[in-house]
């Protein structure tokens, strides 16, 4: 019964967490973010390397996209943007009068629409509708392409799975669909009448308001029905609910917003839609994007960074305009393949899981990822911002530089009194090549020896990682990977799940099949938790039963560095796209 809580997820899902933690990291505030009083008017000018994974909010995961999808589409609830760190990973109503609470058994969650909320619809204004609500949940497992985090709810919400799995058969074409839409509901989801919506669960699950803030889950117009899921008929036909709408778009090149003349602002608690539009290009590299931001031709970035260096500069010109933020991510980690045959199958016995746990000198790490203003170490599986989160440190050293007179006495004791030697790939990306090479010195104190593999970028999940047969043949020992939450703030069961639970089919990023039955009772009671106090200590209780097995060295998190022109204020961090809300600064000139 605990394991069934945690079946695996579909590979898309963790493959988008994965994709997320390039994207998300750690905390701060914005020195201007109440600077001024707000007014409306002008373009903000965003640039991005890239473009959106997806526009249909069903099939978004990309971190980036949650800030378009923020000014475009609603959800039922949401997070209100902010500089303080605890106030923006509190839940909020969005389309929503309010935040669902659970029945007595913890098995009906119901909610209400509010007043005023519309769909800038071609026929004119209409009012979102819970209908709308179920039909959104209907296309998360269409037959063409399936929503990267479905697997969160086609077990969860009674009789999803078995919607699911008939919509699987069904030709993926919009005139069979929309049939098997309209004529087949999920029994779980009910739209009691017009304002409100009773989603029925097979099992308890305390975080199941946080999953609603997600973008997949928000309400669709019937109109979407009669295109291919995201195909550029669905884009060139889509119908905003928030305070902007696509004016025009041409692929990975420009992306244009424009006010959505039926959206309400008091039908809309979290967004003042300060801009009058909104104008992305893409296709623009990092120290271009920073050139231009500096010089007050651009203003905010979509996919981009400050690298490592434009950080320095900035630091050193004291500019207030460069502000951090957490997002809950552990990046980076060390995974340790207890399957490896090879030492004679070492990294089974738990002596030597700890010993390097004891050995990497996680300080240094933090200073190669850019110093603790940029980074900060960790030492369990959840990084600061989600619920369960608590700092604590299970193999302590001296300012976290490591202790190898430990790991020394615990490789003895295991067996090894003349030390290991294991094998290591690295992604040949940035900064990775030297967070291997200072693992390798420091790990050399403790008597391991790590010899480094360069893998490409493009291959190291897709291919190497992922590829079990690398595991018990022995190709790789340890393994730097970085995990990032799926939302925010209840979110703990997004990071153990698909990456801490077996129930015997393989999760893709789980590389080794780990599971610990105590933590599965515990995560199973943490859903089952009547307050978020509750669940919150019990998820710490499940990051101290992983780590009491070692299956891991939690190394560190970073923070997303963000800049914006000298034009922008009102810079408070959304959480879920970790970036300035463009729903809510203005321009000063």
């Amino acid at each position: 019964m605990v394991k069934s809580r945690f079946s695996a997820a579909a590979a898309l899902i963790v493959a988008a967490a994965v994709l997320t933690t390039g994207c998300s990291a750690g905390g701060g505030g914005d020195a201007t973010g109440a600077a001024g009083t707000p007014h409306k008017g002008g373009v903000l000018k965003v640039l991005a390397k890239g473009d959106l994974d997806h526009y249909d909010p069903q099939l978004t995961a990309y971190v980036p996209t949650y800030n378009v999808m923020r000014a475009i589409a609603r959800p039922l609830v949401s997070y209100k943007a902010s500089s303080d760190a605890k106030t923006r990973i509190e839940l909020q109503p969005d389309l929503a009068t309010e935040v669902p609470k659970p029945s007595a058994d913890g098995l009906t969650y119901t909610v209400t629409l509010r007043d005023g909320i519309t769909w800038d619809a071609p026929s004119g204004a209409r009012p979102i509708v819970a209908g709308d609500v179920a039909r959104g949940f209907q296309r998360l497992c269409n037959p063409v392409i399936s929503g990267a985090q479905l697997g969160y709810f086609q077990n969860l919400i009674a009789g999803m799975a078995e919607f699911c799995a008939g919509f699987a058969k069904v030709d993926p074409a919009p005139a069979a669909m929309k049939a098997y839409v309209e004529a087949n509901p999920i029994s779980g989801i009910k739209a009691v009448d017009d304002k409100t919506v009773e989603f029925h669960l097979t099992e308890p699950a305390s975080d199941f308001p946080y999953m609603l803030s997600l973008d997949s889950t928000d309400p669709a117009p019937v109109e979407v029905l009669d295109y291919v899921p995201d195909s550029p008929e669905y884009r060139q036909h889509f119908i905003s609910s928030g305070p902007y709408r696509i004016k025009s778009y041409t692929p990975d090149a420009k992306l244009v917003l424009e006010r959505n003349p039926s959206w309400k602002a008091s039908g809309d608690p979290l967004r003042t839609a300060n801009v009058d539009g909104i104008e992305m290009t893409m296709g623009v590299e990092g120290d271009a994007a920073m050139q231009q931001l500096q010089a007050g031709s651009a203003d905010v970035l979509f996919d981009l960074a400050p690298s490592i260096a434009n950080i320095s500069q900035l630091k050193a010109a004291g500019d207030k305009k460069l502000q951090f933020v957490e997002n809950g991510a552990v990046d980076q980690f060390i995974w340790i393949n207890t399957k490896s045959p090879n030492n004679g199958g070492a990294l089974a016995n738990i002596k030597v899981r700890e010993a390097l746990n004891y050995a990497v000198d996680k300080a240094a790490v933090v200073q190669v990822l850019g110093g603790s203003e940029v980074a900060g170490v960790t030492n369990g599986i959840f990084g600061p911002g989600v619920l369960g989160y608590k700092a604590y440190d299970p193999f302590p050293s001296k300012d976290a530089k490591g202790d190898p007179a430990k790991a020394k006495q615990l490789l003895a004791e295991a067996g090894f009194p003349n030390g290991v030697t294991l094998k290591m790939p690295y992604r040949n990306l940035g900064v990775q090549p030297n967070i291997a090479q200072t693992v390798q010195e420091s790990l050399k104190k403790s008597g391991i020896t790590l010899e480094l593999t360069p893998v490409p970028p493009t291959d190291y999940y897709a291919n190497f990682m992922t590829n079990p047969d690398n595991a018990t043949s022995g190709a790789w020992d340890v393994a730097f990977v970085g995990w990032s939450p799926d939302w925010q703030g209840g979110a703990a069961r997004s990071v153990f799940q698909p990456q801490f639970t077996f129930t015997g089919t393989p999760q893709t990023y789980n590389y080794v099949d780990y599971n610990s039955d105590k933590a599965d009772k515990l995560a199973t009671e943490a859903l089952s938790a009547s307050t978020t106090e509750e669940a919150g200590a019990l998820w710490h209780q499940v990051d101290q039963a992983v780590m009491e097995e070692a299956p891991i060295v939690s190394v560190a998190y970073r923070k997303g560095a963000k800049y914006h022109s000298d034009r922008v204020a009102g810079f408070d961090f959304y959480a879920q796209s970790q970036n300035g809300d463009w729903t809510n600064l203005w321009l000063t000139k």
